[in-house]
């Protein structure tokens, strides 16, 4: 008997050594990876491409299709001052797209907005009846979203579907319509193709005239996040915890990268990506900021922050900028991933920054924007409204969603 709990009490120090052992070792994996300016690091690349619509000021999520959200050419400055407000009755989670003298943007019912940039005056409304939780994209007279499931809204069911719905810009009215699975996938279009993913771990490559399906690819996991598109690749992060690019012709998969392992679930993407500086940056729900090679999927750097990392990072000078659910604002050094200045806001912040003429925006969902000197962090003016997006811009006047109203804003 006494061999025998000899033997019981041996194998139990085993099996815990072992297991501080494999704790460790995640430890170990998850750990911040400091980057480098000479691996993957290119400072000589061309812009990203843009419309080359001259009505068309603010295309799509993100600005451009490399999804910098850091457009060149904007002078405003703050403070500001409102000018004008229009109800949408609901959330309004992701911000607008600016063209041809509108506003487009949707509530999470499903109606999209066809709005005057110049007055709170609605040109039209488009029911869809369906969920909505993205952005449209506008181009050559057409706008494009995508849609989830029917009512009721945030409840997962077996046989969910989804939509993809090209509409008019002047009437709203209905183009064509792609029935995909439930998609919040902000639509990203670029070469006359329209980009998005789904619920169903797919990534659709759709004709932008007539919604023909040029290509899909799948993954393994949920999309929740929009593509972002550079050098003849698209890319796109997943719920099960990796990174694709594909080749935008023919939908290829050229690379798979992970997110790092760690003790508890491993961190899963719905921050839509950035691509600059031959890298792709994006954040995931393990609360890391991560740093792929756009060429490799080479993990380059990652910096943890206190909490999820639903938002998707602006690019700016070298420097990501991005918040955290821990409510903090984020400066990071882009070739390395070092902290460069670090910003306490009033709460957790899920949406995504906007750079414009070198001030940062943000909101959190405690209501409160924020515009910080993008190279320093200082706070240079506040807003009491906004949740989720941050602004975007005509040139002239920011425009801002606050939950369920749209704000137009003019300096003072």
């Amino acid at each position: 008997m006494k061999k025998l709990l000899l033997a019981l009490g041996a194998l139990l120090m085993i099996v815990v050594a072992a297991g501080l052992a494999f704790a460790l070792y995640r430890m170990h994996e998850s750990r911040n990876v400091r980057g480098s300016s000479t691996e993957e690091f290119v400072t000589t690349e061309t812009s990203p491409e843009l419309s080359a619509e001259k009505k068309v000021l603010w295309p799509m999520f993100g600005f451009d299709p490399a999804r910098r959200r850091a457009p060149d050419g904007m002078r405003l400055r703050p403070p500001f001052r409102t000018r004008w407000f229009v109800r949408a009755r609901e959330l309004v989670e992701f911000p607008p797209a600016i063209a041809y003298g509108r506003l487009y943007f949707a509530n999470r019912s499903g109606v999209v907005f066809s709005v005057d940039t110049s007055e709170p005056r609605v040109h039209w409304r488009f029911r869809a009846g369906r969920c909505a939780a993205a952005s449209p994209a506008v181009s050559h007279d057409l706008v494009y979203m995508a849609f989830l499931n029917r009512p009721p809204c945030n409840t997962p069911r077996p046989g969910l579907d989804g939509e993809v719905i090209a509409l008019n810009a002047k009437t709203g009215r209905v183009r064509w319509r792609r029935r995909i699975g439930p998609s919040e996938s902000p639509p990203l279009v670029v070469n006359r193709t329209v980009y998005v993913g789904d619920w169903n771990g797919k990534v659709y490559a759709l004709a932008a005239p007539t919604g023909r399906v040029r290509w899909t690819a799948s993954v393994g996991g949920e999309v929740k996040d929009g593509a972002a598109f550079s050098n003849g690749r698209v890319y796109v992060g997943s719920y099960d915890s990796h990174v694709y690019a594909f080749d935008a012709r023919s939908g290829r998969r050229l690379w798979r990268a992970s997110a790092q392992q760690r003790l508890g679930q491993q961190g899963r993407f719905y921050s839509t990506p950035a691509v600059a500086y031959g890298r792709v940056y994006i954040g995931g729900t393990d609360g890391k900021v991560y740093s792929y090679g756009a060429t490799t999927g080479k993990l380059r750097w990652s910096h943890g922050t206190g909490h999820y990392v639903y938002a998707s990072p602006a690019v700016w000078r070298r420097r990501i900028l991005i918040g955290s659910y821990d409510g903090d604002f984020y400066c990071l050094d882009a070739a390395t991933g070092d902290v460069r200045w670090r910003f306490k806001s009033n709460g957790r912040i899920s949406g995504s920054a906007i750079v414009l003429a070198g001030v940062v925006y943000f909101s959190t969902l405690s209501g409160r924007t924020y515009a910080l000197d993008a190279a320093s962090g200082k706070l240079l003016w506040s807003y009491r409204r906004g949740s989720y997006a941050a602004v975007v811009s005509d040139g002239k006047h920011l425009f801002l969603a606050g939950y369920a109203r749209v704000y137009s804003l003019t300096e003072r």
